[in-house]
């Protein structure tokens, strides 16, 4: 069994989501957000910090996945949500995690089968593959979305080794 912290960084609601895979579909182990609630921006990334650390400390993942940055139209907002990004990783790699990055057009097609798709669609195919009824918190399903993308990647990584190997004669 791996389990997979996915995080959807933020400064200031940074969403996680874990995921158990391994012994059949995936199953959702916790989700949540870690909510900033200080003005002062070096005060959340300590926080964004210390809430990704103790979810690392009490949920012991294997594997980390997050969302890369994406430069759009406002570059200080982007180098804000680089430092958020930057802060969660630090939170982890304390326990020796590997660390996975993911474009947000990779999560959404991989999920969706669809680059452009939206965060609804993204939201309903985190609930149809984790089976979950309730709807999710956008950033927690987003880090849920995340964490499912990495899965999906690992297991296809596998699969397309395995079958190089046969064709190698490998075994």
């Amino acid at each position: 069994m791996t389990r997979v912290l996915g995080i959807d960084p933020g400064s200031r609601c940074t969403g996680y989501g874990l995921v158990d895979t391994g012994t059949g579909s995936p199953r959702l182990v916790a989700q949540g957000c870690i909510r900033t609630e200080t003005e002062t921006f070096p005060e959340r990334l300590r926080q964004i910090y210390d809430g990704i650390h103790a979810i690392a400390r009490q949920y012991r993942p294997d594997e980390l996945a997050i969302e890369q940055v994406f430069v759009h139209k406002n570059a200080d907002s982007a180098l804000k949500l680089g430092q958020a990004r930057g802060a969660a990783i630090c939170g982890v790699l304390a326990a020796g995690l590997p660390v996975y990055e993911y474009a947000a057009r990779e999560v959404k097609l991989a999920l969706v089968g669809k680059g452009s798709a939206d965060k609804i669609q993204v939201q309903h195919m985190v609930k149809i593959l984790l089976g979950l009824s309730e709807n999710l918190q956008a950033d927690a399903g987003d880090a849920l979305g995340i964490a499912l993308c990495h899965i999906h990647t690992r297991e296809t990584q596998r699969r397309m080794e395995s079958m190089q190997g046969r064709r190698l004669g490998v075994r």
